[in-house]
């Protein structure tokens, strides 16, 4: 399996405060991986980070072998990385399709305007209501759409499903399974620990700035003492 996705020994501050640790971790071509952990454990740091929103001090990050550190975010996007932010981040004052399209990027065979309305019909129903008139479920679903457009190899979801009601939490589940049977490559934030293990094919679980623990879903299931370390309330 080819590695898409390369983060070496990252770290990462916050002014005086550092906030990761030397954070390594791999996404594979077509594969989901999770970053679980209790709030502030420096999971959206990683993926800030990432995604050239917040300057890492040392390490480094490589899309397909290819350096991204250090570039601006538009850059990253244009390499191939595509970001559902958490809240949503929607353009409130634009509809529902322009939205979409305000930053596709047409790739042949890839992903089409219509394409993304078969996966959300509600979002073609609500075509032309601005963003700031949609519930929280279709933001979400909007969200999703809009990075599908960029038509990304590999697609990342920050709080996937938080605030939402839990019938539209399964149907972003169900989206990103689509998603992942169709080859896309996933790395997932979110506090749905069953639905995490039920999507990913590895899991990275973060504790105080550092990888504490990885595994597949086999492996985390039984791992009590895990679950109650990092993940458990």
């Amino acid at each position: 399996m080819r590695t898409l996705l390369q983060v070496r020994e990252l770290e990462v501050f916050y002014g005086t405060s550092q906030a990761l640790f030397g954070v390594s971790l791999d996404v594979h071509e077509g594969e989901c991986v999770t970053l679980i952990g209790r709030n502030g454990m420096g999971r959206s740091t990683l993926v800030h980070s990432v995604m050239g929103m917040l300057p890492a001090r040392r390490g480094s990050v490589a899309l397909r072998g290819r350096p991204i550190q250090g570039l601006p975010s538009f850059r990253v996007a244009e390499a191939g990385i595509g970001l559902v932010p958490e809240g949503r981040r929607i353009f409130p004052t634009l509809t529902v399709r322009e939205n979409l399209v305000a930053t596709a990027r047409p790739r042949s065979g890839g992903w089409t305007l219509e394409r993304v309305y078969t996966m959300f019909p509600r979002l073609r129903e609500r075509e032309r209501n601005l963003g700031a008139n949609l519930s929280g479920g279709e933001q979400q679903m909007l969200a999703i759409g809009r990075a599908l457009l960029t038509n990304p190899d590999l697609l990342i979801l920050d709080e996937a499903t938080e605030g939402l009601s839990p019938l539209i939490r399964q149907e972003i589940w169900h989206s990103l399974q689509l998603l992942k049977r169709e080859g896309l490559s996933l790395l997932v934030i979110d506090k749905d620990l069953e639905a995490l293990m039920r999507l990913g094919d590895r899991h990275v679980v973060f504790g105080k700035g550092r990888v504490a623990w990885t595994g597949s879903s086999d492996d985390l299931r039984p791992a009590a003492d895990i679950q109650k370390a990092y993940i458990g309330v």
